[in-house]
């Protein structure tokens, strides 16, 4: 039986002004690392958008005027940028992905390589839940969610002096703190769409620093990271 890694890999990483290339590479050697000699592992890939998806949606919004802009134009936009991380991706992984980009996840899609590669869905929600909703399909029980991000705070440490970094934190308590909407282009740990899913069916999430290529390798092997979980 297949053993199934979903990672939900932040545009914030993958391209942060531009493609960068050397976290890439060093991602990509991470993975291979993991699948080699392994032959019941197999690793879903979610891309974000990153830089292209925030300059884009900016434009946007500059030209229209907040009042009459559409969110789901802004998250169009986005989703767009997540398929282009995405076809990079794919491509650069060579023989190891052998499927077409995934940008719907509920579609009926061969998963042949030892990597699939997701992209944004449509409008609602972030690549996150397109991470959850594939998370759901494959039974994996737990979906890494790598970003610029170390940790999950009490609060927005950037108003709130007082917030602390959380190892552990529940799925109810977590949704407090993020609400239900989903705002392109803003800023969460996790999205809050993906987190009533994620609560639903009793996801575990692991979210931290993705270019710490280190604490990588310990998530992908069951040691002790850096980071926070989101739990049930």
């Amino acid at each position: 039986m297949a053993d199934v890694k979903v990672l939900s890999v932040g545009g914030s990483i993958l391209a942060p002004s531009e493609p960068d290339v050397l976290f890439i590479r060093n991602f990509l050697a991470v993975l291979q690392e993991y699948l080699e000699g392994q032959e019941e592992r197999r690793l879903i890939l979610v891309s974000g958008g990153g830089a292209p998806a925030r300059v884009y949606q900016q434009a946007y919004r500059q030209i229209l005027q907040p009042e009459m802009g559409s969110s789901d134009d802004q998250d169009m936009i986005g989703i767009a940028a997540t398929r282009l991380n995405a076809q990079l991706l794919r491509g650069v992984l060579g023989d190891l992905c052998k499927d077409e980009v995934v940008t719907d996840p509920s579609a009926d899609f061969p998963f042949t390589g030892r990597v699939l590669v997701a992209a944004g869905w449509k409008p609602g929600f972030s690549t996150d839940n397109d991470a959850v909703v594939l998370a759901k399909r494959f039974a994996a029980d737990t979906v890494v969610n790598l970003s610029n991000i170390a940790k999950i705070y009490s609060a927005d440490p950037k108003l709130d002096p007082s917030a602390r970094p959380l190892d552990r934190i529940s799925w109810a308590d977590f949704r407090k703190m993020v609400g239900d909407e989903w705002t392109p282009g803003k800023n969460l740990p996790f999205d809050p769409v993906a987190a009533k899913l994620g609560e639903a069916i009793g996801l575990r999430v692991i979210t931290a620093e993705g270019r710490n290529i280190e604490n990588l390798k310990h998530i992908l092997a069951g040691e002790p990271f850096e980071g926070s979980i989101i739990e049930p």
